[in-house]
């Protein structure tokens, strides 16, 4: 057995039957018989319980760089650092991926679930994403579309969730920049360079998401909820504060923090799991804590908010169990 405690951020005292580091030869995962996970960086995903199959654990690194008349063209490695990947662009004037700073994980992480803040998306920016089919070993490819990208979701976390391996990552970044300053906090910058968003996003994540090498966490444990215009306008008369963002003609976003804050668990502990008491859509580990523990608690907020809104709380952490993805 291999423990996984220190592959995942989180930090639950979990173990694997086998593990595997995969840099550049794929070949050996036509061997792998059981449950499999591919694992980044770990930190969008939890290890509730020991996994009775093999963690493939992804180290590939690299990336290219190509300039086009309106874009730049980047193609990344799966194994980068997704945050050292934004700090990569600025350095070389290559502006657009400022928004996305310091979100932790992978390259090839991000587009499993469309990584996105401050108004801004991965599949703004991806041209297609390249990746190893685990039946056949056979290199495959998919464009933008074929991705099938959503709010915090694409085609890689439904139909082919552990089919594929993600190898590489190509993004088109154009040239002609604008600001994307609308979004919440970063409103209060008038006329900012990238440089300055990506300050001030550091800035903002620093001050309220905990660090996960002082304190276990996973970031945001819930999807921001899409509720219809129709359904905000009715909570509005009981909530005359709700805070949402527009989403479009039929459609807002609310803040999940603003309901789990409203309901009172900002601070809240089940043994060694706790509603983080600045950041309530973070749920956090003490060391101690277990997956039980973990599941008992975002279980109760979920509900307690479907019986007090009607809205319906998705995690946005990726839950594993013995086999494999776990149901919230």
């Amino acid at each position: 057995m291999h423990s996984l405690k220190s592959l995942h951020t989180f930090g639950l005292a979990a173990q694997s039957k086998h593990l595997i580091s995969l840099e550049d030869d794929y070949s050996q995962i036509k061997n792998i018989d059981g449950p499999l996970w591919i694992l980044g960086e770990g930190s969008n995903c939890i290890f509730l319980e020991d996994f009775e199959g093999t963690v493939l654990k992804l180290q590939s690194k690299g990336k290219t760089l190509k300039e086009h008349s309106r874009h730049f063209e980047l193609t990344v490695n799966a194994g980068e650092n997704w945050h050292e990947l934004v700090c990569y662009c600025l350095q070389n004037n290559i502006d657009g991926l400022e928004n996305l700073a310091l979100i932790p994980g992978s390259v090839g992480a991000a587009p499993i679930q469309n990584i996105g803040a401050y108004g801004v998306e991965l599949n703004q920016f991806v041209n297609r994403v390249y990746f190893i089919e685990i039946a056949t070993g056979k290199l495959s490819s998919l464009s933008n579309q074929e991705c099938q990208f959503g709010y915090r979701d694409s085609v890689f976390k439904r139909q082919l969730a552990g089919k594929v391996i993600i190898t590489q990552v190509v993004l088109h970044i154009p040239k002609q920049w604008q600001a994307c300053n609308h979004y919440g906090e970063l409103s209060v910058l008038k006329e900012p360079d990238a440089k300055q968003i990506f300050d001030k996003v550091v800035a903002i994540r620093k001050s309220k998401l905990p660090d996960p090498d002082e304190i276990g966490n996973a970031g945001s444990f819930f999807k921001n909820p899409l509720v219809t215009n129709k359904h905000f306008a009715s909570l509005q008369c009981d909530w005359p504060d709700m805070p949402c963002y527009s989403v479009d003609h039929n459609s807002v976003k609310v803040p999940a923090a603003w309901l789990i804050d409203h309901l009172g668990f900002k601070g809240k502990q089940v043994g060694g799991i706790q509603c983080h008491p600045n950041q309530p859509l973070v749920l956090t580990n003490n060391g101690q804590g277990t997956g039980i523990e973990l599941l008992d608690l975002a279980r109760e907020i979920q509900t307690n908010v479907e019986d007090t809104f009607s809205i319906h709380l998705e995690n946005e952490v990726r839950l594993v169990g013995k086999k494999g993805l776990v149901a919230l």
